[in-house]
């Protein structure tokens, strides 16, 4: 098992293609990919992956996708998403996975930035939205549909995974030497796949990655958390997130691991059940409705069964908290908590299907100390990571013997994390990416001239080395089911109807998108009289139901142009301007967003009451 020392040598000029091929050469007959949602659970073993990534392959090539070119993919997770993926790899172009949630505006955007030259899609939900933008992508070649009933009549410009597949195995097995000089030719610095940003302060930008960053990132995760060979998971989360494309497809091939796709996130408590996995990540969303529930499973135990667990899961919590305060475990209270674990929470643990568990982690937004705690006290205990898809997932992570609860842990092996003159961290390393595609397709570095890239997080480190983020240098707003969003975007959108003066998207650590909006108190009074509405004060009319309505359409009219994560769910109604004298905005009026969450912190709270 490598350590953080040895992880270079481990790592040693590998890429996703040649540990591929070892794994179907060592470990052909070992269980790679199984799919959750197909009758009878499919699963391929690493011998027949890399067959099918041979086959289709060859048959992306024959459509004529090439070295360097652009793979777009929008779908949900499955064997398929991740075959075609490596596939393209195999060709050395670039496969990058959309959100699906998208707006047609987005995919426009990401299509024609990328200029992906082929397009692979679902089926018909996938279908509806890019058919709105197909005839203003000139560089698009070709577009494949993984359900092959959803593939248009009579468009040469689609076909189906299964042709492309029947395409490519007659290439194949013609001549097989052609896919292993494909995967001889690609180096561990070559492009290996590409993730936008959310778009925070600008467009969304392509971050691209390469062989050399995932495989370090694979050897660094292993190393931080002692993992064996061969450990099974769950994906479940979207493939356009670092995390998921890191943890379900090049983590599982450095391992030679076993990965279960889920296409749908909300049913992966009963996927933990059909699995039982080793490995598992999970966003705060996820941690907290799974702590929701067993809390309301032990408000309705019998009182017997309800005081044994709240006892054991304390006494599990009181060892944890000496831990982590780098206290050791009296022995007697160790006798105490080995005997409640055995008896009480290791049944729990198994009925959860979370007893083989070797290691958990949660990222992309801050996980709640209580939840990390009530946990813990279930012998759960979570690792909070840190990163970016500009640093190829995680840079820090805590692990079972190097914890601190709040903080997001220590530097993977052989990266360096400093804090700038304004708080804002810095990384350098084999992690860091090469930088940002250019819509010529070049590659701009993001990097100053000694290496560190600025990761736009404000944090700080403790002596012992153990990060902690304190803010957001950009204005992004993270839920707590990880998914980015822009805030300005939203807010942009709103204000262009004439009624609303300001808004303010809210959704930090939240489960989802609600808004302040201040109505235009100069605007209001002529649209009343224009409706018949007599005037008598901005409070007043905000309460008026054609008022209320015309706001509601301006909401829906945004959230038509939003994707389905970063649409408003709640808002609430301001009557009173947002001035630089009232102190919400600067003299430039710009919004002070911690004054507006703090002045309107009850308001808020309502909305996700």
């Amino acid at each position: 098992m490598p350590d953080q020392t040895s992880v270079a040598d481990q790592v040693n000029g590998q890429t996703i293609v040649t540990l591929l091929r070892r794994n179907a050469q060592q470990f052909a007959g070992l269980p790679a990919m199984t799919s959750l949602d197909a009758a009878g659970e499919p699963t391929l073993a690493w011998g027949e992956v890399r067959h099918e990534v041979a086959v289709l392959a060859r048959g992306l090539g024959d459509l004529g996708l090439q070295r360097g070119e652009r793979m777009l993919i929008m779908a949900p997770s499955s064997p398929e998403h991740l075959l075609v993926d490596l596939a393209a790899v195999h060709v050395a172009a670039i496969p990058c996975t959309a959100y699906a949630t998208l707006s047609p505006d987005q995919i426009r955007y990401v299509a024609r930035h990328s200029a992906a030259s082929v397009v692979v899609l679902q089926g018909m939900d996938e279908l509806k939205r890019w058919e709105q933008v197909l005839g203003d992508l000139p560089k698009l070649r070709q577009v494949v549909m993984i359900e092959s009933k959803a593939v248009p009549a009579d468009d040469a410009r689609f076909s189906s995974l299964d042709d492309v597949r029947r395409r490519g195995t007659e290439l194949h097995e013609a001549d097989p030497s052609v896919f292993e000089h494909m995967s001889d030719s690609i180096k561990p610095s070559d492009p290996l796949s590409m993730i936008y940003t959310s778009g925070t302060t600008g467009d969304p930008k392509g971050v691209v990655l390469t062989h050399a960053n995932a495989v370090y990132e694979s050897y660094a995760v292993q190393a931080r958390h002692h993992m064996p060979l061969h450990v099974a998971n769950i994906a479940y989360l979207p493939l356009a997130h670092i995390a998921e494309r890191e943890l379900a497809i090049y983590l599982p091939i450095t391992l030679a691991g076993h990965v279960h796709t889920l296409a749908d996130p909300t049913a992966v408590m009963s996927a933990l059940g059909r699995v039982h996995p080793q490995g598992f990540f999970g966003v705060p969303r996820v941690w907290e409705k799974m702590v929701a529930g067993l809390k309301n499973m032990l408000a309705n135990a019998p009182e017997d069964r309800r005081a044994a667990l709240t006892q054991a899961n304390e006494l599990l919590q009181q060892g944890y908290k000496l831990r982590d305060a780098g206290e050791p475990v009296p022995p007697e209270l160790a006798e105490k908590i080995a005997e409640a674990d055995r008896t009480v929470l290791a049944p729990v643990r198994q009925l959860l299907g979370m007893d083989r568990l070797v290691f958990c982690s949660s990222g992309a937004a801050p996980l709640p100390v209580e939840v990390l705690y009530f946990l813990a006290g279930l012998g759960v205990e979570i690792h909070e990571v840190w990163g970016l898809s500009e640093t190829t997932g995680a840079v820090t992570a805590n692990s079972a013997e190097a914890f601190r609860a709040g903080t997001v842990g220590r530097p993977l092996a052989d990266t360096e994390v400093k804090v700038a003159e304004d708080g804002e961290l810095l990384v350098r390393g084999p992690l860091v990416f090469p930088g940002y595609l250019r819509e010529d397709g070049t590659i701009e570095p993001a990097v100053d001239d000694e290496g560190w890239y600025a990761t736009g997080d404000i944090g700080q480190i403790d002596a012992d080395g153990f990060v902690k983020i304190t803010d957001r240098k950009k204005e992004l707003i993270i839920t707590s089911g990880g998914k980015n969003i822009a805030p300005t975007r939203i807010e942009g959108l709103l204000k262009e109807h004439p009624l609303i003066s300001q808004a303010v998207a809210i959704g930090n650590d939240r489960p989802y998108v609600t808004a302040l909006i201040v109505l235009d108190d100069e605007i209001l009074p002529g649209w009343a009289t224009a409706q018949g509405i007599e005037f008598t004060d901005v409070p007043t009319l905000a309460a008026h139901p054609l008022v209320c309505a015309e706001i509601q359409r301006a909401v829906e009219s945004a959230n038509g142009r939003l994707a389905r994560a970063e649409q408003i769910k709640r808002y609430e109604l301001i009557t009173k301007p947002w001035t630089p004298e009232s102190g919400e905005v600067t003299p430039t009026l710009k919004l002070k967003r911690r004054v507006i969450n703090d002045r309107y912190v009850n308001r808020i709270a309502a909305l996700y009451s």
